[in-house]
């Protein structure tokens, strides 16, 4: 779950994964935990909220990300995703593919990254049109001893 800057109502919009996105990865990875998600939007069984904060929890099994973009933000997230997989996880991540930025050489680089073609239209609330102003790209960080794409 990524959360845009604009306010609707007092809260943040929440840009979802859209389905057939995690339908596809989760066929490859069979996700365990979305460790950033709402109770309206999370793509697996066993979640995270903001209000559990997942950079605080321990992540374990195979983590599905999609976190908020801002700046200051998604580098926290990048750097638990990269520290959970040192710890044994393994954890795919939905990124801008912001090849200039810091946390994409300190994090994303450590990772396999296989950048999406076109533009992402993400889902807000029930509305699957909202395309993204930017470049995605799918990061995987596997533990250590993994081998395997």
């Amino acid at each position: 779950m990524n959360s845009s800057k604009r306010k609707n109502n007092n809260s943040y919009d929440y840009w979802a994964t859209p389905q057939w996105m995690f339908d596809q990865l989760n066929d490859e990875f069979k996700f365990t935990t979305d460790v950033c998600a709402s109770k309206d939007n999370h793509k697996c069984k066993e979640y995270f909220t903001k209000e559990q904060n997942g950079l605080k929890q321990k992540w374990k099994g195979v983590c599905w990300c999609n976190p908020p973009y801002g700046s200051g933000v998604i580098d926290k997230w990048m750097e638990k995703a990269l520290e959970a997989s040192i710890e044994g996880a393994t954890v795919v991540c939905l990124v801008p593919a912001a090849t200039s930025t810091k946390w994409w050489h300190n994090y994303v680089m450590k990772g396999k990254i296989r950048f999406v073609k076109g533009r992402i239209k993400f889902i807000i609330g029930n509305v699957d049109d909202k395309p993204a102003p930017f470049s995605s790209a799918i990061v995987i960080f596997r533990p250590p001893d993994t081998n395997s794409d």
